[in-house]
């Protein structure tokens, strides 16, 4: 038995591209997260989710990272892929802000302060 401190992650975004009413897929969204983590070895969890707001709604998805005891990472770590891959699919998906949920902290990413996020 593997034990480790918890750490988690979660990526809330939606597929309904800012305000202009077009929408991203989940697969186009699965397609990246694929190619993510090749890339960087990682495994994360991918829940179709949908936003219910005050005057509508959205189909979206929820990312998850944990620290997985068979290959565990920083608390540092996990929050720097979190941000990366919400980056990436912020601009993937046409996000004006995309919320990262951490086991210690909530963050919310807005379009004009990353201007160069992940591929």
């Amino acid at each position: 038995m593997k034990k480790l401190d918890t750490f988690t992650a979660n990526i809330y975004l939606g597929l309904q591209h800012g305000y202009s009413g077009g929408h991203s897929s989940i697969d186009e969204v699965r397609s990246w997260v694929q190619l993510y983590c090749n890339e960087e070895k990682l495994g994360v969890t991918l829940t179709p989710t949908e936003f219910i707001y005050v005057g509508g709604g959205e189909p979206g998805v929820i990312i998850g990272l944990i620290n997985y005891p068979r290959f565990p990472s920083s608390e540092f770590e996990i929050k720097s892929r979190a941000i990366a891959i919400a980056q990436g699919l912020m601009k993937l998906c046409h996000q004006e802000r995309v919320s990262v949920v951490f086991s210690d902290e909530t963050i919310m990413l807005e379009k004009d302060e990353y201007p160069n996020p992940a591929p």
